[in-house]
């Protein structure tokens, strides 16, 4: 029977806060990291945008504004506002006398979309990385040059394109997060497919291809070949990204023993977050992440 994409799950959320604890550091250390990350992500973005409108040769504002039509701006919002929360509810278990992250609190829905953030944050980075480098970046033909015409071009395409795979790699490596569930694969796909109609009705409205690709007057008919290859490119990613989680897990917590630092509230309810853990390991995969 298939399952229904839209649905939240009926089992305990997150009994023992995978999400927000970490199986080699405290829910602090691993607090801080990710509020660090989020203010970097942020001061990246904002720093653009003005760096952008006080210099007319990079575009000047108009260019800032047309930033919000390219994905590798979109996932990079995505990243700052992923570590934001992230960084918020880990750092709520050492406030909590219970325990209990803000997240355990929320709705079931806002869980389960918390899940999906968690998702495209360790998905969509090694996209864009594997994009940017492997189609779009184009190295200068002149021998002894610089890579970037600038240090701030420099500067900024890495921490877009290269640092924001950096940091879904800590968020796969760190965490005591569980495989998402397979639903999320199609959920990505169908945002990747909402991007694809910002970026005409960005042409359609602005004039312009946010890519090179997907400008038929360049590709021709392979604009189709690279649509889907991103798409396909997508599904890999998530399945791989998907073995490495359980594979940290399984070497992590199986084989070394490591089960995480306030995995469970230190009250009466311990024994049933550990019953709840099995439960939360063989429930049915829905939007809501394991």
């Amino acid at each position: 029977m298939a399952r229904n994409p839209f649905a939240f799950g009926t089992g305990p959320w997150d009994p023992t806060h995978r999400f927000e604890t970490s199986w080699l550091v405290s829910p602090i250390v691993l607090g801080v990291l990710r509020l660090t990350i989020s203010l970097y992500a942020f001061a990246t973005l904002l720093f653009n945008i003005g760096y952008q409108c006080a210099h007319a040769s990079l575009g000047g504002c108009e260019q800032s504004r047309a930033g919000f039509s390219y994905f590798t701006v979109l996932t990079y919002w995505g990243l700052a506002f992923y570590f934001l929360f992230a960084g918020t509810h880990t750092l709520s278990i050492s406030l909590s006398r219970s325990r209990a992250p803000l997240l355990s609190r929320w709705p079931r829905p806002l869980q389960a979309l918390h899940a999906l953030l968690y998702s495209t944050a360790i998905v969509y980075p090694f996209l864009v990385t594997a994009v940017y480098w492997g189609v779009l970046y184009r190295a200068p033909s002149e021998p002894g040059a610089a890579w970037f015409p600038s240090a701030y071009t420099a500067w900024s395409n890495v921490s877009q394109h290269l640092l924001n795979s950096v940091f879904a790699a800590l968020e796969i490596a760190l965490p005591r997060t569980a495989p998402p569930p397979w639903i999320h694969a199609l959920w990505l796909v169908a945002l990747l497919a909402l991007y694809l109609a910002l970026a005409y009705v960005t042409r359609a409205t602005k004039g312009f291809y946010t890519y090179g690709f997907l400008d038929p007057a360049q590709t021709g008919p392979l604009v189709a070949a690279y649509v889907f290859g991103i798409g396909a490119a997508a599904l890999v990613v998530f399945a791989v990204v998907r073995a490495l989680l359980w594979f940290r897990r399984w070497l992590t917590e199986d084989k070394l023993g490591f089960r995480g630092r306030f995995a469970a509230p230190r009250s009466r309810g311990g024994a049933a977050a550990a019953a709840g853990e099995e439960l939360e390991m063989g429930r049915p995969e829905t939007l809501v992440s394991k």
